[in-house]
């Protein structure tokens, strides 16, 4: 295995982990920018104002898109693991 083949499969589970993660932070950004809207046009300035929704949000993508995460993890980790008797031998 030379310094091509470990960048590729570098370069590939860090797209992996991006794909999978852009769910979630994508909808706590979201739900973020609107508890700040909200919070600048009534001037509260709670913190847990903005921190218990960002969790609920993040409980809830977890639960909608947990199953397609875990699959598409599940089968790229199959794919490295297939892949190591090949790049060693």
């Amino acid at each position: 295995m030379d310094a091509q083949q470990v960048l590729a499969e570098g370069q590939n589970a860090l797209l992996m982990l991006l794909l999978v993660s852009a769910p979630v932070l994508i909808v706590v950004l979201v739900v973020g920018l609107v508890v700040s809207i909200f919070q600048a046009a009534t001037q509260i300035n709670e913190a847990t104002l903005s921190f218990v929704p960002k969790i609920v949000a993040a409980v809830a993508v977890m639960v909608f898109a947990g199953p397609w995460m875990m699959s598409t993890l599940v089968e790229f980790l199959q794919r490295t693991l297939q892949a190591i008797p090949a790049a060693v031998g």
